[in-house]
């Protein structure tokens, strides 16, 4: 299990790229004092999970999930339709339980969740209605309908997420968002791998810093 010292976000990109159709930009960050990190060079500081579980069974927190494992994986946001399961991505039976194994671990752990919110693709609500049992769909959370990014597509996706990811969520629960990598990567700098993968953030309403990232079943192993 990986864990994050503070990352603060607030971030604007300065350079662009492309990783295989995804996002390798530069991001201007703080991590203390002001360093310029690449997307394949966040700095990974283990911190003591004893930390993150309290913390979390507190509340206050926003939980982003890249959606679970899909059967392949491809860019199908240039023609896909997010109401039509069969011109995407849709999740395998490895995907199926990985959605249930989250939603059990939480369930053990006693972990509050408030509000879930998913992109309006079907692996990602899926992976929500397993893991958790109910969802709210949100476009914001979509995939632009582009394989290559321009910067200014990127700063778009930003801008569509971010009021997301810096929601306070209401007093003692934990808001859940399940979507896709790009969006991620746009408001963090960082790739969220493999499938399933989650970052624990702390948001201000304004802001957020990066606590922790867990792969879906490393939540079990929170208490240990």
């Amino acid at each position: 299990m990986t864990y994050l010292p503070p990352y603060r976000a607030g971030s604007s990109v300065v350079l662009g790229g492309l990783r295989g159709g995804l996002l390798t930009a530069a991001f201007v960050v703080t991590l203390c004092l002001p360093v310029v990190v690449l997307a394949d060079e966040q700095p990974f500081t283990p911190v003591p999970a004893e930390q993150l579980l309290p913390a979390l069974l507190e509340g206050g927190h926003v939980i982003y999930f890249r959606h679970a494992q899909t059967e392949k994986d491809y860019a199908d946001q240039v023609t896909a339709d997010p109401n039509d399961g069969s011109t995407q991505r849709v999740l395998s039976e490895e995907g199926w339980n990985q959605s249930k194994a989250i939603g059990e671990a939480f369930r053990e752990l006693a972990i509050p969740v408030g509000d879930v919110i998913s992109s309006e693709y079907f692996r990602a609500w899926q992976t929500a209605d397993l893991a958790f049992g109910r969802y709210e769909k949100n476009a914001m959370l979509n995939f632009l309908p582009f394989e290559d990014y321009t910067p200014e597509q990127v700063e778009e996706m930003r801008e569509r997420v971010m009021p997301l990811v810096v929601a306070v969520p209401d007093e003692g629960v934990n808001t859940v968002i399940v979507a896709h990598d790009d969006p991620f990567e746009a408001v963090t700098g960082i790739y969220p791998e493999p499938q399933g993968v989650a970052y624990v953030l702390k948001p201000d309403g304004e802001n957020f810093t990066i606590l922790a990232r867990l792969e879906f079943d490393e939540w079990a192993e929170l208490d240990d």
